[in-house]
């Protein structure tokens, strides 16, 4: 069996909860022998987090750390934190996740072990990065959603903020946090020496939300929420129909061409020129909603239920419409 590519590689993590974890589960997936230290009173904070769970730990704890090897310290113990500093001098790389603060108070910084071991990758994981105000701040994972502005661009035009359904920055920030660690490695072989490797939950949600941030500096208007699909691209969202919803995703006038859309050939009815092209589509889409937004005239049949729900359609679009006008954005510093 041909060898994995960390093979041979030692990684100590003193971290728990997802981000850090994640980041560890990589490397070990990869190969890597990955020692976790866990606290003796419980372990993990995320070995409670059910139910269900499997062997009395929860799901988010097996899908993390499932490939690695686990010990407990007491890291308030002085004689405790001796033997892990001289236990980390035979390893490749550290993982932490610990409060902002801690690490350093417990005598595990980086300054530290990097004079003990000087081939050293030291990787921390923090909740805002290493400088600003904003620094020492703990944080857990949707907190930081709402606060990067993840939130403001996911959900309904006109509805509450909304948390993305699956934890996007613990995974994003052990996924940076791994591709970090392998390109330290790389460079250890070039220089011989280790490095310092950082990242945050905040800092992967501003690179989330990169694309947004280029259409707002290039437009000046701030993102239109969109439930399934994209306020660039047309057609590039969910229908309902007649069995249940469909995504349809043409992100370029090639996938919307006649030869792939053969009934429009078989009913004789033309694609309208304005549609023919991505740009032409987005134009007939804003000029839509526009349109739907100003709708207050009085229906013809006030009675009728088809108008009411109509009707209702377009309060709804107003109100978002305004809603995001008038909404006062925190400012960033």
């Amino acid at each position: 069996m041909t060898a994995l590519p960390l093979a041979g590689i030692k990684v100590v993590e003193i971290a728990q909860n997802l981000a850090g974890p994640f980041a560890g589960e990589i490397l070990a997936r990869l190969g890597a022998d990955v020692v976790k230290v866990e606290r003796p009173d419980g372990g993990d904070d995320a070995r409670g987090w059910g139910p269900p769970f499997l062997a009395d730990l929860s799901p988010v704890f097996h899908a993390a750390n499932t490939n690695k090897r686990s010990i407990t310290l007491d890291l308030r113990d002085p004689a405790a934190v001796a033997w892990l500093i001289e236990y980390v001098e035979g390893a490749d790389v550290l993982v932490q996740n610990l409060r902002p603060g801690v690490i350093g108070e417990l005598g595990l910084g980086p300054e530290t072990l990097l004079a003990k071991n000087p081939r050293l990758v030291y990787c921390s994981l923090w909740t805002f990065g290493t400088s600003g105000p904003l620094r020492l701040r703990p944080g857990y994972e949707p907190m930081v959603q709402a606060f990067a502005g993840l939130m403001m661009v996911n959900g309904e035009e006109g509805g509450p903020p909304m948390r993305m359904g699956t934890s996007v920055l613990d995974s994003g920030t052990g996924m940076w946090a791994a591709i970090g660690v392998l390109a330290a490695l790389v460079e250890r072989q070039r220089t011989g020496r280790g490095s310092i490797v950082d990242t945050s939950l905040f800092e992967t949600g501003l690179g989330w939300l990169a694309n947004h941030f280029a259409s707002y500096r290039i437009s000046g208007n701030p993102p239109l929420r969109h439930r399934t699909g994209s306020s660039r691209l047309v057609v590039f969202q969910g229908f309902e129909t007649k069995n249940g919803p469909v995504i349809i995703a043409a992100a370029n006038d090639r996938l919307l061409s006649s030869s792939r859309w053969p009934s429009a050939g078989r009913t004789g009815r033309p694609i309208l020129d304005s549609r023919r092209t991505r740009s032409g589509r987005s134009t007939r889409r804003r000029s839509s909603r526009r349109s739907r937004r100003s709708c207050s005239h009085a229906p013809k049949a006030s009675g009728s239920t088809s108008w009411r729900r109509r009707e209702c359609r377009a309060r709804r679009c107003t109100r978002s419409s305004k809603y995001w006008l008038t909404r006062k954005r925190p400012r960033r510093e």
